[in-house]
């Protein structure tokens, strides 16, 4: 008996090299995927060297949709995609017709048929799910409004690609390729619309109750390595059952099968459990592509690369950012979207191997779909560095024009040259503003110092001159012109800011007298210790005011004048 077989070998070389290349485009900081692929291009055919089942990697790379799929179903929210469905799901559909169109007209540029001219761009259309993720991930900008949007639009792409791989071995025929219903296009899609139907109708009625149930009872028998084989059963026995009953893809069944495990109570640990084996069959299923790669392409068409490269950068992110300003969102946004989509990945492998399965793509569209994916994907990352740069300089720009701005504010809202004996109020509340009118009123010109901007805009329409700012801070106090004022009351609840502050005015002016409010005999002490002439209790003067008016009353007037 052979120590080896072509199934073992395959498997062995495949996780070594993609483990070597994967570790060092992480180092060179790219995503692992670019050394998963290169790592398939070393094995192919088209590298010399060890070169790989060429039968077995298309049955592997199968596996790897499936449990590709199957990932994206846990991770399904249609939740997420409700709150930015007005303009994640018109957005998505409006790029993806742009991209396809783009694609057409290289297409038809090259000379292909029209049906391989919308296949190519619509495989160019839709974004990679690993990439898109992980440098938001990277950024914690998922739970961003701008996040949001842009895993929004990623779901809606997921979907429209789903339905795609349903529908286009029904329009194979159409397309110029192999395969496909007889008879008309409407008939043909009537078929397959009604098989999709069956199988959705089954998974949702019957689904959506037997495989929680399921769930359910291997998880109360306390087992993980059952709990983990019953979900990975559950995916592959979908897709299969999806595949041979109902003629649909591999990919919607396991689609199906993890959106409804997601729903389940036990969906996040279905999601963990299975996740290690469903990341070993994604690599093998990105090693699987590479193989399939002829990097003869980059020489022998670099113009056709160039173009197919350019419509995935440069196009498809140029319509997905005039979508998102069309819709009115700020320029950041735009651009954290558009860099997002800057590239495509495992979707596009799907369709660039069903398109050449069923004869609608030309092996030269194939191979520029994985040349162009290679090279986006290596370029994502640094276009999210520019990014970041970029916004690093908009919000350095952003704060200059605050203090730009703030300081014009302050020269003019100056308090004027010509005050003095002024009093200043510190803090315009309740009791502030009350007091600054008193002393208007009384004639003794007033200085308000508040650190709320709608307060101190408040106390300016009172035609009060008002500096903003926290009194605390050594800069703000200088702006009332304190040694030329003869008194400041604060009246601030925060006796400890008070005090520091008191101690800063009377050594700017020995002569100003200064009164605080405070809320405790601890405070009071406090600021007499820091110099403050006089502190009023507030509780303490709301008792004797009391007090006075209920000696006033008739029952103790008498009283009070025996007293007096």
């Amino acid at each position: 008996m052979p120590h080896h077989t072509s199934l073992i070998a395959i498997l062995c070389v495949g996780f070594v090299a993609a483990f070597v290349l994967g570790l060092l485009a992480q180092r060179l900081r790219l995503s692992p995927l670019v050394g998963y692929l290169v790592a398939g291009i070393l094995i192919g055919p088209f590298t010399p060297g060890f070169v790989a089942d060429q039968t077995l990697a298309p049955q592997l790379a199968e596996v790897g949709v499936i449990l590709l799929m199957f990932g994206v179903g846990l991770h399904f929210s249609l939740k997420d995609l409700m709150d930015v469905k007005a303009i994640a799901l018109p957005g998505a559909v409006a790029q993806i017709a742009a991209a396809t169109l783009m694609g057409w007209g290289l297409g038809e540029w090259l000379g292909w048929s029209h049906g391989a001219g919308l296949m190519f761009g619509l495989a160019l259309s839709v974004a990679s799910t690993v990439v898109l993720l992980r440098a938001l991930e990277e950024r914690r900008l998922i739970e961003t409004t701008k996040g949001r949007i842009a895993v929004g639009w990623l779901i809606v792409e997921d979907l429209a690609m789903v339905l795609a791989l349903v529908l286009v071995p029904a329009f194979a025929g159409a397309l110029g390729g192999e395969g496909g219903g007889g008879g008309s296009l409407w008939l043909t899609l009537f078929v397959t619309l009604g098989k999709v139907g069956a199988f959705v109708a089954l998974m949702l009625v019957v689904g959506r109750r037997v495989i929680p149930w399921v769930l359910e009872r291997v998880a109360g028998t306390g087992s993980r390595e059952l709990f983990t084989l019953c979900v990975l059963a559950v995916a592959m026995g979908v897709a299969f059952g999806a595949a041979e009953l109902f003629g649909v893809s591999f990919a919607l069944g396991a689609f199906f099968a993890g959106m409804l495990l997601n729903e389940s109570e036990f969906g996040h640990k279905a999601a963990n459990d299975s996740l290690p084996l469903r990341d070993a069959f994604a690599v093998l299923f990105f090693v699987s592509v590479g193989m399939l790669f002829d990097w003869h392409i980059v020489v022998e068409r670099p113009l056709e690369l160039l173009a197919t490269f350019l419509i995935i950068v440069v196009g498809k992110s140029a319509a997905a950012w005039a979508i998102v300003r069309a819709f009115g969102r700020p320029n950041t946004t735009a651009l954290v979207i558009s860099t997002s989509l800057a590239q495509i990945g495992e979707f596009s492998f799907i369709l660039a191997g069903l398109g050449l399965s069923l004869k609608i793509l030309p092996q030269e569209a194939h191979d520029l779909i994985l040349a162009g994916a290679l090279l986006s994907i290596i370029l994502n990352p640094f276009l999210f560095t520019l990014l970041d740069r970029w916004q690093a300089k908009q919000d350095a720009q952003s704060q200059r024009d605050a203090q730009q701005a703030a300081d014009q504010e302050a020269e003019a809202h100056r308090v004027p040259e010509t005050i003095s004996d002024h009093a200043i109020v510190v803090g315009y509340g309740r009791v502030g503003s009350q007091l600054a009118t008193l002393l208007r009123e009384r004639g003794v010109p007033v200085v308000v110092v508040e650190d709320d901007a709608d307060t101190v805009a408040r106390a300016r329409a009172a035609g009060f001159p008002a500096v903003r700012g926290n009194a605390a801070a050594e800069r703000v106090m200088p702006e009332a012109a304190p040694e030329r004022a003869k008194l400041a009351v604060f009246a601030i609840p925060h006796a400890l800011e008070a005090g520091e502050t008191i101690a800063r005015l009377k050594a700017a002016n020995p002569g100003i007298t200064v009164l605080a409010r405070a809320h405790s005999d601890a405070e009071v002490k406090h600021l007499l210790a820091h110099g403050a002439d006089g502190a009023v209790l507030a509780e303490r003067e709301l008792a004797y005011s009391l007090a006075e008016m209920v000696m006033a009353t008739p029952p103790y007037r008498a009283l009070r004048a025996q007293t007096a």
